[in-house]
């Protein structure tokens, strides 16, 4: 899932001067699971900007809170449209995709309430870590499933770069190695036979370069 987390009050406050009304909106996916901009949020931080704006002795602000189910997906935003023109400005409280499709669709000024962060899961109650490095070009049948672009501090793809020890990576104590976890990884499965064999250079081309990456499935298509 995509992770992300709430920006300060501060900096959000400081987008709405002038501003009296509001649409807040949320996300049921993702940011809902990491607790960042689900329905639950939505409401904290629209009470907090009203009371901050109150203790500031401003005009009265006032928020209208909404949670859809995906704001990545025109279906959910696009319904929105009508009550968007009705606010002086939008709030989404979803990754930056969702962000992006609120401001294309609903034609209107919005805001990101959240910072995203990484493609990644949970490892444990309230901590979410990066997996995948969204590089186009999955080679995790090759490395035990770790992902070396984003469990490797340099994304190397040859083994560990000579800063690596004890199992641990340069850059911090508390960072494993992503390499040396690849080799616990093939060693306790039984396929170390894996990092014998000699592999071509990674095709980047599939990676963040060249514009917006698409994937079109034409069986899916009107």
């Amino acid at each position: 899932m995509i992770v992300a987390e709430a920006k300060p009050l501060a900096e959000i406050y400081a987008l709405l001067e002038g501003k009296k009304k509001v649409l807040m909106v949320g996300c049921k996916e993702c940011v809902t699971v990491c607790q960042a901009g689900g329905e639950k949020e939505v409401g904290l931080l629209a009470a907090a900007l009203r009371v901050k704006r109150e203790l500031a002795g401003g005009p009265a602000l006032e928020t209208t809170e909404k949670t859809v189910q995906r704001q990545c997906d025109p279906e959910y935003v696009v319904p929105l449209k009508a009550l968007a023109a009705e606010h002086d400005l939008v709030i989404s409280m979803a990754c930056g995709v969702g962000v992006q499709f609120m401001a294309e669709h609903l034609g209107a000024w919005v805001i990101p309430a959240l910072n995203t962060k990484f493609g990644g899961g949970s490892v444990e109650q309230g901590i979410w870590e990066e997996r995948c490095g969204f590089c186009g070009d999955c080679v995790l049948h090759l490395t035990g499933g770790i992902c070396p672009v984003a469990r490797c501090s340099k994304s190397l793809f040859n083994g560990p770069c000579g800063g690596s020890h004890d199992g641990k990576c340069e850059v911090s104590d508390d960072v494993a190695c992503g390499w040396q976890l690849i080799f616990d990884r093939l060693k306790a499965t039984g396929r170390l036979d894996l990092l014998t064999e000699v592999r071509p250079p990674k095709d980047w081309q599939t990676s963040r370069d060249g514009g917006p990456r698409r994937v079109v499935r034409e069986d899916l298509r009107l």
